[in-house]
């Protein structure tokens, strides 16, 4: 159990900076949350502090970025040296993602973007190097995400079937 769980104000701001982190000022998700301005900023910068919030990356579309291959490796080192092996393939080439799994042979998910099948063979010699075994490799077609949105249905204040309005106003 955590010792400082999170509110109900801060599970809304964090589902509203889910949906559009860039385009959300504290103003507009003050406005949906019905508190002040300065407090959504205070209560950013506390989950900012606590390590909820790590950061906030763009999504790049890698296709329309000259990239259009994505691979997904799926491979296998031993359990003890499995987080030290994580790190090091984020250093492989064109490394974008790196997902280490609980328990099994299959324990490591490096997906990596590339301009040409070229470049995706470097990669793998780079990731055999390391020591990692490639289990299976996978070109991913389309990856679909969504703000994760099941703290509480109340909480976040809207419909299951009915997208938040912030980030979308008419100006």
């Amino acid at each position: 159990m955590v010792d400082d769980p999170l509110d109900n104000l801060d599970r809304r701001i964090l589902h509203l900076l889910q949906i559009d982190a860039r385009g959300a000022s504290d103003t507009d998700i003050a406005r949906e949350t019905d508190v002040t301005g300065t407090t959504v900023h205070n209560r950013i910068g506390e989950l900012e502090e606590r390590g909820i919030i790590l950061g906030y990356n763009p999504e790049i579309n890698y296709e329309k970025a000259g990239y259009p291959m994505r691979v997904l490796f799926i491979c296998s080192t031993d359990l003890s040296d499995r987080s030290e092996m994580a790190e090091q393939a984020l250093d492989v080439r064109g490394v974008v993602n790196v997902r280490e799994m609980l328990a099994g042979e299959e324990n490591l998910h490096v997906e990596v973007v590339a301009e040409a099948t070229s470049d995706v063979k470097q990669s793998t010699e780079q990731l055999h190097d390391l020591g990692l075994r490639v289990v299976s490799s996978d070109i991913l077609a389309e990856e679909h995400v969504q703000p994760w949105n099941h703290f509480h249905q109340e909480v976040a204040g809207e419909d299951a079937d009915s997208p938040s309005d912030i980030g979308t106003s008419e100006e």
